[in-house]
């Protein structure tokens, strides 16, 4: 029975799943394997199922180099800015990742972060919560309205058009979106040429490009100063892709409206200055946060796992 290292707790239809067909270890903890634990892990078990957080970096392989007995790395989630998959193919190290089935549960993450940083939503719950609440005026909490609202999506892939649907069907609002490639969309939008003159054209900035590579840092301080004193910008793609410093002093400035994030740099960290800003909405990383889509995950994951025992390619490669 293969070896098969899962490196944090998922659904119980998984673990039941994984444990009748493998030599299941598990870690039950919300910590990422450090570069010298992933090196021991690619040492000693024959495939593993890791997720953000977990540092399967080039250093990792190279500390594990002339020991390494994994073959598979299938990540739990469709971003894999945490594995190196250059230095995992140089290792004979197959990855694979769980895309399609994060895209509407990230989507709809995507629209309530919308909604609840345009509307006011976190901070009127703060409010009512802490008892300030007076009763109802014309004036109160007055928030953006979204509906007609002008969106802009940096990276149109799968959840960049399933937030496209939501917005321009549900909400009546343009689409507009940049993309490093041409890119044919479902939903009616316009592709612009460049990121800046995205984020000087919308109203809301969605950003659902991967982590990592190139992309890390694409938000930066001359992108956000493109955009509209009254704009708001919402991140449910990776924390590295955006220069949180730049967020912070935007926000701080005034310099936009507002930010709803579902993601940070250093997970779990999340600055302070981030945290006492009214005009921000936090979630930690709910973005495919529901069960059936969890278990959904898992079970892709270890699929890909089983094709690799089975000498079959494996059905979601990266």
């Amino acid at each position: 029975m293969k070896k098969l290292l899962i490196t944090r707790l998922l659904p119980d239809a998984n673990l039941a799943f994984a444990r009748a067909r493998f030599d299941v270890t598990l870690r039950e903890t919300a910590v990422g394997l450090t570069v010298d634990e992933a090196a021991e892990a690619l040492a000693e078990y024959d495939a593993i199922l890791p997720t953000l957080g977990d540092a399967f970096t080039a250093d990792a392989f190279e500390k594990a180099k002339g020991r390494i007995r994994c073959g598979v790395l299938a990540n739990f989630g469709v971003g894999y800015n945490h594995i190196d998959v250059a230095a995992a193919r140089a290792a004979g190290v197959s990855v694979s990742n769980t895309p399609d089935t994060v895209t509407d549960a990230t989507a709809d993450i995507g629209m309530t972060l919308i909604l609840a940083t345009c509307r006011r939503a976190g901070e009127g719950e703060r409010v009512l919560r802490a008892g300030k609440w007076t009763g109802w005026g014309p004036t109160q909490m007055l928030g953006i309205h979204v509906t007609g609202k002008t969106v802009g999506i940096v990276g149109m892939g799968r959840i960049g058009q399933a937030v496209a649907h939501r917005c321009h069907f549900g909400f009546g609002m343009p689409v507009l979106f940049y993309n490093r490639s041409p890119k044919a969309t479902k939903v009616p939008a316009l592709q612009v040429d460049t990121l800046h003159e995205l984020m000087a054209s919308v109203d809301i900035v969605v950003v659902t490009v991967p982590g990592g590579g190139a992309n890390t840092g694409l938000i930066d301080a001359a992108a956000l100063a493109a955009m509209k004193p009254t704009g708001v910008f919402v991140n449910i793609a990776r924390g590295d892709v955006v220069d949180e410093d730049a967020l912070i002093a935007a926000l701080s400035e005034g310099r936009i409206a507002g930010a709803g994030l579902d993601v940070y740099a250093k997970e779990p960290y999340v600055p302070p200055a981030l945290i006492g800003m009214e005009n921000v909405v936090l979630l930690p990383h709910l973005g495919t946060a529901a069960l059936e889509v969890r278990v959904a995950m898992g079970q892709m994951a270890l699929d890909n796992i089983i094709a690799w025992t089975e000498g079959r390619a494996l059905p979601q490669a990266v």
